[in-house]
Formats: structure tokens, sequence, C-alpha cells
């Protein structure tokens, strides 16, 4: 990453933690400074702005911001002196409090600066708040921002922000502030290295043979949308129960010509005396045919003069006769256990007299909504948001076979999950949105240590949606937990739940819908991706390069969404989930 120099901002006074050394603090076996230098490894040139560390790499620039403590504006502007007019024109500004940066965190903020016309990007984390120090600036844009004010020192970082400029969510971008952030950092990181992130086919398949199948019951099917059978149904009758016409038309007995009858057979009405040879009757669709019936006579084949009937010279001989037990007999296998309890089964299973059975689910679901700033209802607030995930989820899930049995909204405090985590009474399926990242109000990973669940996806190799986590907990409850972002979280909500639903309810993993990609190669990244989608004329899809993730707009006027391998080319046969309506 030759284009890119590195600013890293080490000096902070960490006045909520006792005015500790924050950038020495350890958090998973290295300081959160280490965890910035590695971020910034690929770069050209690195200046630490912070006092002087005599352990750090002789070939990284040190200096201090002045006067020291004055602010991260003050801090930028002294890297920025530092690296002086042959500075690189890409400059990473890093803050030495992120615990899990990585350099794949500066390499695709360095693809996005490229791809963008922005003059800096930064990262957003796993709730949708801006990191303004975790970006990337053009030199000049940072230069001429700095240059435009008085004084740095004390500045808030809005005051340099440029007219344009870009985001991007970005796994590892929660900060630590507190002491209660540490411990939650740390914690994190003790989940999180159970296992590296997965590719959702991994992911799946973990979900799919790990998650523990609800407890058999009988139900009605006409109750249970969503669940799927404990154990194969079979016929209780025979389909036909008995000979009806498959026509409208007129029952004969023989060859013909016929002595056509007064008398009429109507569906559900009485069946009509026994034909004897030569003779033929009216007879309505499904109505129950007389004994001596060899076939129907549809009504466009048959021709009549007086009290004779007689077949078209032109019309073809057919029986037009459904005989009982033609579909099905007694007995007969109608679905086998595992199968979802759909429209078609309840129809097929009431046709031979089944209308109940053993079955598991449907999945029963807690919404979760996250975050201080989060409001459902009512005038917003100063720094609230409003809610925009929370009213559609139960309809999507509804969609996904999921019966939502409430929605709660949960306040960021250290210990807010626990109880939530423990009394999971009355539903299967607990759906958190938000407090998933490693941030200062992100504590589901810390609870779920606390639980000692069963962790079986800690994070997703996904953009967006990387922070997700799923895990069993003891009670038996799966936890679902989401990026606080919208784009992201519906993205994977619609990705992982019907697999969840399956595993849960015992039924084979969901079939995927595959098609071409036209223009694959503008959306592929290292990273597997997911984004909106619309179908192509010539079949398959079109994908949106870009998605704003921030809120559902992009949405708005597709089909689905699209699931786009690393490095995917234009036509590559990509994975399609439709958006329940």
């Amino acid at each position: 990453m030759s284009t890119a120099d590195a600013i890293v901002l080490a000096g902070g006074r960490a006045s909520r933690m006792g005015g500790v050394d924050k950038p020495a603090i350890m958090v998973g076996g290295r300081s959160m400074l280490d965890a910035a230098l590695g971020a910034v490894r690929e770069c050209g040139r690195v200046v630490v702005v912070g006092p002087h560390r005599p352990e750090l790499d002789a070939r990284i620039e040190q200096v201090r911001e002045v006067p020291p403590g004055s602010g991260p504006v003050a801090a930028i502007g002294s890297g920025l002196s530092a690296l002086g007019a042959n500075a690189a024109p890409w400059i990473v500004v890093l803050a030495a409090d992120l615990p899990f940066l990585t350099e794949d965190t500066v390499r695709e903020l360095s693809r996005q600066a490229a791809e963008s016309t922005a003059d800096a990007v930064f990262a957003i984390d796993a709730s949708g708040r801006p990191q303004y120090l975790v970006g990337i600036w053009r030199r000049i844009a940072l230069e001429t921002a700095l240059a435009q004010l008085d004084s740095l020192v004390n500045q808030p970082m809005k005051a340099i922000m440029p007219t344009e400029s870009a985001v991007v969510e970005l796994p590892g971008t929660d900060d630590c502030d507190t002491e209660d952030q540490v411990r939650s950092a740390r914690a994190t990181i003790a989940v999180d290295r159970t296992s590296p992130r997965l590719n959702l086919t991994e992911a799946r398949e973990l979900i799919g043979s790990g998650l523990t199948p609800l407890v058999a019951y009988d139900a009605d099917l006409g109750e249970v949308p969503g669940a799927a059978l404990a154990a194969p149904i079979h016929a209780a009758g025979a389909l036909p129960r008995f000979d009806v016409s498959a026509m409208d038309g007129y029952a004969v007995c023989g060859d013909g010509p016929w002595r056509l009858r007064r008398d009429i057979g109507f569906a559900g009405g009485a069946r009509p005396a026994g034909l004897l040879p030569g003779e033929a009757v009216r007879i309505a669709t499904g109505a129950h045919v007389p004994d001596g019936t060899t076939s129907v006579l549809r009504d466009e084949f048959a021709a009549i003069t007086g009290d004779t009937l007689a077949r078209r010279p032109d019309a073809p001989v057919r029986g037009d006769v459904r005989r009982s037990g033609e579909d099905r007999e007694v007995g007969d296998l109608i679905a086998p256990a595992g199968t979802p309890v759909t429209v078609a089964l309840r129809s097929a299973a009431a046709s031979v007299e089944v209308t109940a059975g053993l079955v598991r689910g449907p999945v029963r679901a807690r919404i979760v909504m996250t975050g201080d700033e989060i409001r459902s209802t009512g005038p917003l607030q100063t720094g609230q948001t409003r809610d925009s995930i929370g009213p559609v989820l139960p309809a999507l899930l509804t969609g996904l076979g999921v019966r939502v049995i409430d929605s709660v909204h949960l306040r960021d405090t250290t210990n807010g999950f626990d109880d939530m985590l423990t009394t999971t009474d009355g539903f299967d399926l607990l759906i958190v949105v938000g407090a998933t990242g490693g941030g200062a109000a992100d504590q589901l990973r810390t609870a779920i240590a606390r639980t000692e669940a069963h962790i079986l996806v800690p994070g997703l190799a996904l953009r967006p949606g990387g922070s997700t986590i799923v895990a069993e907990l003891p009670t038996g409850a799966t936890i679902l937990g989401l990026p606080g972002n919208p784009f992201a979280a519906i993205a994977v909500l619609l990705t992982l739940t019907p697999t969840i639903v399956a595993a849960r309810t015992a039924a084979p993993p969901p079939r995927r819908i595959l098609g071409p990609l036209h223009n694959a190669s503008e959306i592929a990244a290292p990273l597997q991706r997911i984004t909106p989608a619309r179908y192509a004329p010539e079949g398959g899809w079109l994908g949106d390069p870009s998605v704003r993730t921030a809120h559902l707009a992009g949405l708005i006027d597709r089909d689905g969404i699209v699931i786009v391998p690393p490095d995917a080319t234009d036509g590559t046969l990509v994975e399609f989930l439709p958006i329940p309506r």
C-alpha cells in the first residue's frame, strides 16, 4: 500500500479511565497500539502521535501534538507535518483505542477510496456509528481542511470533515473509552477466537448440524404454518374416495349410441341410479358416477338427437373417470418427516382425511432492538434516531416461516442481556439487532460468554454483516445477533433465518436459487458481499455495485439480494434471496 502513509493517534488522556495510558492497554494478548500498528503494516511511512514509546520499531516515526492532549485534530496536524511534503497521496488515520483492527480494515478502506471520488472514507461500526478516527483521506483534502482552521487545539473532528466523504461498514471498528468497554473487548476477543470468521457456506453448515431440533408435538396442521412434520403422514382415505366424473358431460355404459335418461348427477348430490348397457345420464365434474359407468363423454364430444346420445365422428375416445384410489390409496405416504407445513401440504393431507400430525415448530421468535439512541415512536430527542428496522422485522420473519411472539427494546447497559438470555420460556429464537460488535454499547457477546452458550458462528467473512453471531443457549434457545446497521441486519436475516428454521424444525436445508449475475465484476470484493439485485430481462440478475447500509432505501424496487463470491466475474452463478413482500 505504497500509495498511503499512516498517522496513528496514541496520545488520548483516557479521562474516563483514570488517566491511564489507553493505547498500552492489553486486549487479547496485544496492546491497542499494537493492533493499530498491525493494521497499517502495509502502509509506506507510519507516524505515531503521542508520548514517546522507546519500545516501538525504529522505522516508526514518533511525534507529539502541541500542546499534549490537545485533541485529535491537533494530533493529525502534527502527524501530517511529520510526514512532510513527500507524504503519500493518501493518508490513513487510526486511533489507538480499537483492539479489533486488522490489516483487512485498512485494505478495505483503501479499496473503497480508490473506487470513490470522495475526499475521505470512514468506517462505520456494527451499531451504525461513524468512526472518524478510522479512515483514509486524500492528502490534499486533509491539508486543506487543516489549513482552514485558525487553531487546531481542541477542535472536534467535525471541524475538518470534507464536503465529499463516504462511509463503509467494517468489522472490528468499535473503540474502547471506558473500563467496561475494555472488559467487553477482552471477553469478545475470547469469544471470537473460538473460531475464525466463516463464509456463508460454512456458517450454514454449522447452524444446520449444531442447533438442537425442537420438541415434537401433535397439532392441527392448519394452526402451525412454518412448522415441519416430525413424523411422516399417510393417507387415511382414498383419493378420490369414489369414482367421479373428471369432466362435465355424460356418464355412459357401453360403446353407444346411448339412450339419454332425464336424471342428472351433481357433485355433492345424490348418486344417479346404476346404468344399464346403452344408457347415459347427464353428469357434472366431481359427481359420483353411477354403477355401470364405462366412461364419461365430454360435452364437446357429444351429439344429441332427441333422447339419443352419440359420440361425434371426429371425437377421440377417452375415459374421463377418476377411479377410487387412483391418486392415493389408504396408507399411501403423503409426506415424509421434515416436510415443511405449507399450503400445499395442508391441502394434500386434507384431501386424504388428514388434518393433524406430529410436528416441530413453528419457530417462535422474540425481537430485541438495542441502543439508547433508537426510538420507535414519538418525537426524537437530541442524539436519537428513528427505529427503521423493528417495524418491518415481523413481516419479514413471517414470510420466512417464523412466528413472532413479541418485540422489546433493550437499553445499553452492562448487564442488560443477562436476564433475557437466561429466561427464554415461550420462544425458541432470540433475534438481537445491534450490540454485536465490541464497542462501548455492544454487550451481547460478553453476555453470551457469561451464559456458556455454544457459539456456532462467531462472525462472518461477509460485507456487510461481519459482526453477526449465532449461538445456542443452555436453555435451548437460539440467538441470532444481527448488526445494528439496517441493510446489514436485513441481509443477514434473509440469509441465515431459513437455515435456522430448518435446523430447529429438523427440515432439510433450504434449496438455493442460483442464476447468473451479469455485472458481478462491478460488485466482487475479497470477501463475500451481499447487495440488492433485480431480475435481468434475459434471466439472472443485475446487482447494485454499491449500497448505503444505514437504511433500506436500496431495497426499494429491487426483487431481492444476491450473495456475491469473492472475486466473481460477470456471469458467475450466485445465490438469490427474494425479499418477502
